[in-house]
């Protein structure tokens, strides 16, 4: 049985696979979930490859389902949950009087639904670990446009302000219980997510995918005495 376990969403890329690198730097076995098979195995692979306990179980989190499904295999295959990193999303942009309602509804369920109900599946093994150790950690990925309401991404802003409003609420529901939750909320990292913009700023003055997974490796370290609600992170020059 792994001392510490971790579910990672969204992870074969990007943000989710440079925070599953350091979970498993940090001795954490893992849980990896993305919707692309292909992509996840290949991603598991490599990091299976560095020394790293984990599985991959493919899944489109806007499926309560596919979610249950995640969670029952890392219960059979760990038996605890230390970390859950709620990092899968959607991004797409529209005019409002464009807006189509498939696309919104996959951004709601995909960015803000899928992390309500893998906190719902979760919070029995998390309060298992928050009486053994007081620091279960649950880190949701925002954007700085949770932040900030941002024209054309207007769906994406909302449901990234609801991921915000969401971790303060889970704060206050189970900090005292021991679990604590950090919204991670960055601008532009160069990750395909973000390929869109890349003509007007450059992959290279993008923030890297590492240096939003080095912010969890300090969050994995904080006393039980601290709790982090929420970071921000910009690319020098740029307002908050």
């Amino acid at each position: 049985m792994a001392e510490r376990a971790a579910i990672v969403t969204g992870a074969s890329s990007g943000i989710g696979y440079a925070i599953a690198r350091i979970l498993g730097e940090e001795g954490y076995a893992m849980t990896l979930a993305a919707r692309r098979p292909e992509k996840l195995q290949a991603a598991a692979a490599d990091l299976s490859e560095e020394g790293f306990e984990l599985q991959a179980v493919a899944a489109n989190v806007s499926d309560e389902a596919e979610i249950q499904k995640v969670v029952a295999a890392h219960r059979e295959k760990y038996g605890r949950l230390d970390v859950l990193v709620n990092n899968a999303g959607v991004g797409i942009g529209a005019p409002v009087g464009e807006i189509e309602t498939k696309r919104l509804d996959m951004q709601l369920d995909i960015n803000l639904r899928s992390i309500v109900l893998f906190y719902r599946e979760c919070v029995a093994m998390l309060k298992e670990a928050a009486v053994e150790h007081r620091s279960a950690l649950v880190v949701n990925t925002s954007s700085i446009s949770g932040k900030r309401g941002e024209a054309w991404l207007s769906v994406y802003s909302a449901s990234k302000h609801g991921v915000v409003g969401w971790t303060e609420a889970m704060n206050k529901e189970l900090g005292s219980e021991g679990i604590k939750s950090t919204a991670l909320c960055p601008a532009f990292v160069d990750t395909p997510m973000t390929d869109f913009v890349k003509e007007q700023v450059k992959a290279e003055e993008m923030i890297r995918p590492e240096d939003i997974a080095e912010a969890v490796r300090y969050l994995l370290k904080v006393s039980p005495a601290c709790v982090v609600p929420e970071m921000m992170f910009v690319r020098p020059g740029d307002s908050i």
